[in-house]
């Protein structure tokens, strides 16, 4: 299998490194935008940023098929790694995947890696971590990711990194209307419908989804609601308004490992966000007033082993909220001059209980909550015409663990349109959530933020005239008090021991043969001298989107190498494997699309969590209509 995937991935280099006069007559039509907001909170160009930035463009999410949109994710960005357990839905709680790691840093429960919806925090308030089954396709224009730390825009959880979500909004004229059903192996169903309207100043934009699979274990179903809408107005060509709300709600159970498998161990959740911003871009100033609101209700029956087990009494219940007002303005005082400064205020809070079907009173677990209040001030100068020096500071106040600063310095050459060279120190820090202070067994009021430093450097390039690009990083990761659970007196407890140094190289390319046939890979390699699990050592993935008449097809390779699932003292284990997955699309009109998709073609065994084994090879089919 290993010579199979070198084969291939040898051919793949060999076809980036050819076809130059084919290129040069596709011309200026394949240019790529490179405008991106994660990495400075209003627009900019990509290689004015000293960071490395990657951006999962809408035609490469709509093309996937996938409900979720963190498989493709995976696909994509070199150096970040998502745990799955199943054919679809990541759960909660015990046995729950979704863990989210880029470059070997974002802890279990995925607390070091910071997700946004329109550059909005998306943690639950109490557990201080993602629910992955939140993040739908549906909803994404793009997505960017920031590839290492970002905490001096984005404060505490941007530790080892920032996975941005830009959500749709119509650009032109008109009403339009797509859905997507698609049915499959294990009795799997997703579903989806769209509506975009624009006229004149308004625009809205309205997603209704549902999936559910009986998955490909017993007690494993999973079954999901999912609602999206966004209605905007330009108030003129300088302001405008958005105002958006998303809610889902999913239940899922967790049949325990293949060695102890269990019995109604099921929860269900119900998500919400929702935002207003008011935005503004002149010539020389731009920036926004954000506020959101998150909330979310959680039911958990713990369930019970199958064999020799006996039904729980208890049932686990919390509500929790995130509450936030973000204020920035971005300011061009002179040529080559930028200075973005902003505030954040937000307040995480929840309450959790058990309930008992005995009768007994609700016995509460913790009810808490934290107000964080942060300023911060990036600059960006440019230096002797074409060096370009960005520098930031945040100071953040959290009520419990006080006040933390965070710096950043970087550089950024851009030798020319099409290549730059750049390097970056930042900081990165993360809170103790109130889980891990006041909540269960381990908990510890008195814990003190987790903190890392990362130097990284890059060099990206666009050949043949844009056709071809790609783009290495080397990077080296340091951190200390990273919150770990150890036995003290006999009793578990959260103190904050543990480490990180991580280093490691990331590549990723593109090849825009014609107007019709790109394809594209990426390859990541971390050295970890503390392990974790859900963070590969290597990571490669290749492949093609070809469309010829009305047909459409797609087709990648991922492989991973030395993927620890459990890092115990007793029981390291690490597992690897190659998947294979791919579409193929007929347009039978304008209106109506027919496609099938298999993934995990060459039917690997892997787990991904520990003893839970993935599912083998499955097929789906399914159906586009737009109108």
């Amino acid at each position: 299998m290993k010579k199979i995937l070198l084969i291939s991935t040898c051919a793949f280099l060999q076809l980036l490194l050819a076809g130059e006069s084919f290129a040069n007559a596709v011309g200026d039509s394949v240019h790529l935008d490179d405008v991106i907001v994660t990495g400075s909170r209003v627009e900019t160009s990509l290689r004015n940023l000293p960071m490395s930035v990657s951006v999962v463009a809408g035609k490469t999410i709509e093309s996937r098929l996938e409900q979720s949109l963190l498989p493709i994710i995976t696909e994509e960005v070199p150096g970040l790694f998502i745990t799955g357990r199943g054919v679809m839905g990541y759960g909660v709680s015990t046995g729950a995947a979704g863990g989210i790691k880029i470059r070997g840093v974002g802890d279990s429960p995925t607390t070091g890696v910071l997700v946004l919806i329109d550059g909005h925090p998306q943690y639950m308030g109490l557990m201080g971590h993602p629910l992955p089954d939140a993040y739908q396709s549906l909803m994404a224009e793009r997505v960017e990711v920031v590839r290492g730390p970002a905490s001096v825009l984005y404060g505490s959880n941007a530790l080892g990194g920032v996975i941005n979500v830009i959500t749709k909004k119509p650009t032109e004229d008109g009403i339009k209307t797509s859905l997507r059903a698609m049915y499959g192996s294990y009795n799997t169903l997703s579903s989806e419908v769209n509506n975009s309207v624009r006229s004149g100043k308004f625009s809205s934009y309205l997603s209704l989804g549902y999936n559910r699979s009986d998955g490909s274990r017993e007690n494993m179903e999973f079954s999901q609601y999912s609602a999206y809408g966004k209605l905007g107005y330009d108030f003129s060509s300088a302001w405008k308004a958005f105002a958006d709300v998303s809610l889902t709600n999913f239940a899922a159970s967790n049949p325990g490992t293949a060695n102890a498998p269990m019995v109604d161990n099921d929860a269900n959740v119900t998500r919400g966000v929702t935002s207003l911003s008011v935005e503004n871009r002149y010539e020389k100033t731009s920036g926004a007033l954000k506020f959101f609101y998150n909330f979310g209700v959680h039911e958990i029956n713990d369930g019970y082993a199958l064999t020799g087990g006996a039904p729980r009494n208890d049932r686990f219940h919390s509500t929790d909220n995130m509450l936030g007002v973000s204020l920035y303005q971005a300011v061009n005082l002179f040529a080559g001059n930028s200075i973005t400064a902003g505030v954040d205020l937000q307040r995480f809070s929840g309450h959790a209980w058990n309930s008992y079907l005995d009768g007994r009173a609700d016995a509460d677990i913790a009810e808490e909550g934290i107000n964080d209040v942060a300023g911060y001030l990036n600059v960006e100068q440019s230096l002797f015409k074409r060096l370009l020096l960005n520098a930031g500071i945040r100071v953040d106040n959290n009520g419990r663990t006080g006040t933390e600063w965070i710096p950043s310095v970087g550089l950024s050459f851009p030798a020319s349109e099409a290549a730059a060279l750049k390097a970056i120190a930042s900081k990165g820090f993360r809170n103790p959530t109130i889980r891990e202070m006041y909540m269960f067994p381990p908990q510890n009021p008195n814990l003190k933020p987790e903190r890392l430093m990362s130097y990284e450097l890059s060099y990206s390039q666009k050949l043949l005239d844009y056709t071809l690009g790609f783009e290495v990083s080397i990077f080296y990761l340091k951190g200390d008090n990273a919150i770990q659970t150890v036995l003290a007196n006999g009793k578990p407890l959260n103190i904050n021991i543990g480490k990180i140094e991580n280093y490691g190289l990331e590549l990723s390319s593109f090849y825009r043969i014609s107007p019709n046939l790109r394809l594209s890979a990426n390859y990541s390699w971390l050295n970890m001298e503390y392990k974790v699990t859900a963070a590969p050592e290597h990571k490669l993935y290749a492949g093609f989107d070809y469309s010829v008449s009305k047909w459409r097809f797609a087709s990648g390779v991922q492989h991973i190498e030395n993927l620890y699932t459990s890092v115990a003292a007793n029981s390291t284990v690490k597992d690897s494997f190659t998947l294979w997955n791919a579409r193929v699309a007929y347009s039978i009109s304008t209106l109506l699309e027919l496609f099938v998709k298999g993934e995990n073609l060459l039917a690997q065994e892997y787990e991904i969590n520990a003893g839970y084994p993935m599912p083998g090879a499955t097929v789906f089919g399914g159906v586009n209509l737009r109108f």
